[in-house]
């Protein structure tokens, strides 16, 4: 189904065409001046010069060429040579019923099944996530939704951190605390226990412990390191014991991911990389890429348009460990091999965008991807506190993601009991739902690549522009339905033409989806559909206090209006589930 603009855009270009001129000059935009018009044309304006006429004389010729048909109640010519349009009521109103029978609201099929992997989330095993990791979840998996959505065959990976000097650090650190578990035996030939020898709280002690022992503690940092070098040629005591570290550390991030409402379609991690280097290596070595300098294998990857310095992207240390760039091309070598895919997007903090430029030149100089694959950096600004500064806990340390989602949630939970309009247990679970609204929309309804304050307070606001505020808005939609319907109307709900008015604005607003959808597919901003549903729910609520819906007398009219705001929760919980949150039926 065709964006509304576009088929604005077909008629006016229709009437240039008829007027004797270039067709391509009747785009139409939305007006700049809604008290004037609701759409604009300005192409008699670029057409004077290359036609050697006034604008205005233009632009008469093409109004008295657009022909009836109801897209345009009214076409005015002003001065200088502006064309100011008005939308046919009739018009309006069928687009809007063919776009709620069509499915994903007669959206096109902009992805046409071509796949693109999203590596998002990126947490480091043996720790707890932290809001450090809260924006590439969100926004990662509001990425996977949308383009799902809009046709593309999305596969979303976590990519999990789990090999290299942290798992050295925990095995070495194990082995100090009990140095008689079997998987310090070296002579040991039978079964591994099944059972962990640590829960996930003492696994999340045990790394920040390690780690800080090393900084201090030359001797242990060595061992940690020689315990890495053990663990990647396959020590088999270690290899066990990695395997408890991963399971109780998946279980957690899974459980914690599952309070966020994300999920991703692979669990893959650094290590499965592993198997893909040495030929890598190799290839890169024969084909003339890699060189060693100062003892590390090097690619070099400037460009003579570069403006600043690229280094090389390093390949190898000088003792042959690898290097998370190495791991990063190793993973696009497995992916290659396994999905083929058309767009490999990385939503990632915006200060790794060195690293990810190195290792994507790398990846294209080398032959590790096909030339037509699009490789995406999408990095994202930092979540501050109102100090300005990281988001940190009152005490100054980082604070675990799921204390922040209790808090949030405990915040909403107050909101609601002052209001005393559910009881205590639904208001509870209600708070759950609202939290996560406040939560995603706080984040996603700011530019990706821009830091922003995370406010509490803001953010849990049932008015303004907050995930609660949305939320009430389609609460509302749903408690008119509930009594319209407990009134027994025999009247279907169908959305009808309407001349002007805060009604004919709630159409116009609901006719701009498909095209806001699309636009936050390919520019990958799900911003930009914050934006459109809180807009979207102040014309609703405008149209609410205006207008008398249930207690209209009119029964056409009143299904009429039914039929309006049923499309308007339908388009509003859609855009909701693509930002990843839903609404819960009271409030």
């Amino acid at each position: 189904m065709k964006k509304i603009i576009d088929l604005l855009t077909e008629e006016m270009a229709r009437g240039f065409e008829r007027a004797g001129y270039d067709p391509s000059l009747g785009k139409v935009t939305l007006s700049n001046r809604p008290d004037l018009c609701e759409y604009q044309c300005n192409g008699a304006m670029a057409a004077a010069k290359q036609y050697k006429k006034a604008p205005f004389v233009i632009a008469q010729q093409v109004a008295d060429c657009i022909e009836g048909g109801g897209v345009f109640s009214e076409v005015q010519v002003v001065k200088p040579g502006f064309i100011n349009l008005r939308i046919g009521s009739e018009f309006l109103a069928d687009y809007l019923r063919r776009m709620e029978q069509e499915e994903h609201l007669g959206c096109e099929n902009i992805g046409q099944d071509r796949t693109m992997v999203i590596d998002y989330g990126g947490p480091n095993v043996a720790k707890p996530l932290h809001v450090g990791h809260l924006r590439s979840a969100i926004i990662g998996e509001s990425i996977k939704r949308v383009s799902r959505y809009m046709g593309y065959h999305v596969i979303g990976d976590v990519h999990l951190g789990d090999w290299g000097l942290q798992m050295g650090l925990i095995i070495e650190e194990v082995k100090e605390r009990q140095p008689d578990l079997v998987y310090f035996d070296e002579s040991y030939t039978g079964e591994y226990p099944q059972k962990a020898p640590f829960t996930i709280s003492e696994l999340e002690e045990i790394y920040p412990c390690a780690s800080a022992k090393a900084k201090e503690d030359e001797n242990f940092a060595k061992k940690a390191h020689d315990a890495t070098v053990k663990l990647q040629q396959g020590n088999r005591g270690y290899r066990a014991l990695w395997d408890h570290i991963l399971n109780v550390s998946v279980s957690d991030l899974k459980r914690n991911y599952e309070a966020l409402d994300v999920t991703f379609d692979l669990w893959k991690k650094e290590s499965d990389a592993q198997p893909y280097i040495p030929e890598m290596v190799k290839a890169m070595k024969e084909g003339g890429y890699a060189y060693e300098s100062q003892g590390a294998l090097v690619v070099d990857v400037k460009e003579e348009t570069d403006a600043k310095e690229v280094p090389p992207c390093i390949i190898l240390k000088s003792d042959g460990a690898t290097l998370y760039s190495t791991t990063d091309l190793a993973t696009l070598v497995e992916r290659e091999k396994l999905f083929h895919p058309d767009t490999v997007l990385y939503v990632v903090d915006k200060r790794q965008e060195m690293h990810f430029n190195q290792v994507f030149r790398c990846a294209r100089k080398t032959g590790i991807v096909r030339p037509e694959t699009r490789l995406i950096f999408l990095g994202f600004g930092t979540m501050n506190g109102k100090d300005g500064k990281p988001f940190k806990t009152r005490e100054g340390g980082v604070m675990r993601l799921e204390t922040l989602i209790q808090d949030i949630t405990d915040a909403v939970y107050k909101k609601i009991m002052e209001n005393r309009t559910v009881e205590e247990q639904d208001a509870r679970e209600t708070a759950k739902i609202v939290a996560l609204s406040a939560i995603k929309y706080g984040d996603l309804s700011n530019q990706a690549s821009k830091d922003y304050v995370f406010d509490v307070d803001r953010f849990t606001s049932f008015e303004g522009n907050t995930g609660p505020y949305i939320l009430y808005t389609i609460v509302r939609i749903k408690s008119i339905q509930s009594r319209y319907s407990q009134l027994g109307n025999r009247k279907e709900p169908v959305l009808q033409s309407c001349a002007s008015g805060c009604e004919k604005e709630l159409q116009m607003e609901l006719a701009r989806v498909n095209e806001v959808l699309e636009t936050a597919c390919r520019e990958m901003a799900p911003h930009k559909i914050c934006q459109y549903i809180y807009d979207l729910a102040n014309v609703l609520n405008k149209f609410y206090h205006e207008t008398k819906i249930i207690a209209e007398e009119d029964e056409e009219k009143r299904a009429g209006y039914m039929g309006l705001i049923g499309l308007t929760r339908t388009v509003l919980e859609t855009c909701i589930d693509l930002l990843g949150f839903r609404a819960p039926d009271r409030m």
